[in-house]
């Protein structure tokens, strides 16, 4: 697995938000072996550090030939980046084009214990 990297938050002082967009994501259907395509959001409040995009992006790159549901790459990129960057609060959206005449939207989010927002 790719490596993920931070680096320092500038301004750990203030909460703001930070938006990440992935509209390339690609995985593998465990069930059919059929490509799935996703737009990949995380939206988060860094704490100490921020999650370096070079990085990111070749992490994304993992999942290509990964065979996984939706709800499973959705919570796994959640688990990694919340043990990477120990964000005050982070969400994953991922959005799926739609297969079979449906539409998936799953979205997992974490809250830090000690942020209030």
């Amino acid at each position: 697995m790719t490596k993920l990297e931070t680096f320092e938050n500038p301004y750990p002082n203030r909460d703001y938000k930070i938006s990440h967009v992935n509209p390339e994501f690609t995985s593998v259907c465990p069930k059919t072996g059929l490509p799935d395509f996703a737009t990949i959001t995380i939206n988060y409040i860094p704490n100490k550090l921020c999650v370096e995009l070079k990085s990111l992006k070749y992490y994304y790159l993992d999942f290509r030939n990964k065979g996984i549901f939706f709800e499973a790459s959705t919570n796994e990129i959640l688990d990694d980046l919340v043990k990477l960057t120990d964000p005050k609060w982070m969400e994953i959206v991922a959005e799926w084009n739609t297969r079979g005449g449906i539409h998936s939207v799953i979205k997992a989010e974490h809250k830090s214990e000690s942020w209030n927002g």
